[in-house]
């Protein structure tokens, strides 16, 4: 916003234009949306339109950082286990998993099938929890046998 608009934005703003129409992949159609923040030429509140073309311009450079590291630790995993990886595919959690198009952006250059996890934002920490629950019922077996 701030180098092509010359428009000082909060972050509550920049994330809302993320959430709303911020693509890693391109979209078949274009969105839109209106953001208001502060002109830095004139000091004074502006109000512009932001297209989801924008977006995925602003967002290319941190989305192919995050594909490089996808790469790096495909690159550092075992065979058998990068041979599971590409058979079973990637499974995205947590709030970036929500950007519109990163599995896309992902499986297209990795050639691995790339999804988002049915609920990616308590994903991680259900799975932890059942890990948790699963270990101690498994101590409590033992200690019985």
């Amino acid at each position: 916003m701030r180098k092509k608009h010359n428009l000082l934005i909060g972050e509550r703003t920049a994330e809302e234009i993320k959430i709303n129409i911020g693509s890693a992949y391109r979209r078949p159609e274009v969105l839109k949306m209106e953001v208001r923040g502060r002109n830095l030429v004139t000091g004074l509140p502006k109000t512009i339109e932001v297209t989801s073309e924008e977006t995925l311009e602003a967002l290319r450079e941190p989305a192919m950082q995050i594909v490089d590291a996808v790469h790096n630790v495909l690159e550092r995993t075992p065979p058998e286990l990068a041979a599971d990886i590409f058979d079973r595919g990637i499974v995205m959690t947590g709030g970036g998993s929500l950007l519109n198009g990163l599995d896309q952006l992902i499986e297209e250059k990795t050639g691995i099938t790339t999804m988002v996890a049915e609920d990616p934002l308590t994903a991680v920490a259900i799975g932890t929890g059942k890990f948790i629950e699963f270990q101690h019922g498994d101590k409590k077996e033992q200690e019985f046998n």
